[in-house]
């Protein structure tokens, strides 16, 4: 049961024998690159915070923080609602399916 089960053998002629060539590598010359000296100089600017810029920028991050819970927690209590709401209605339907076989 555990043992390998192997395909069978290919059936295709063995490769006929081809002339060998033979390698020769050839020398690769390269320029000389100059090698910088110095760390390059960033382009872009750079970003400060201000004491008022983290404040809003902290503020900002709580408020999308509490609106995606907000919405998370509605989303969930909508399921719930939804939910009992089947319940309530399959109790319905499973009562007044018994008392009509009576």
């Amino acid at each position: 049961m555990f043992t390998p089960k192997y395909p069978p053998q290919d059936t295709a002629p063995a490769p006929t024998a081809s002339p060998q060539t033979v390698y020769t590598p050839v020398p690769l010359h390269r320029a000389a690159v100059p090698v910088p000296t110095s760390a390059p100089v960033a382009n872009r600017p750079t970003v400060q915070l201000t004491p008022g810029s983290a404040l809003t920028l902290v503020a900002g991050g709580a408020a999308a923080v509490l609106v995606v819970g907000t919405v998370l927690v509605s989303m969930l209590l909508a399921v719930a609602i939804t939910a009992a709401s089947v319940a309530v209605c399959a109790v319905v339907v499973r009562s007044i399916l018994k008392s009509d076989t009576r």
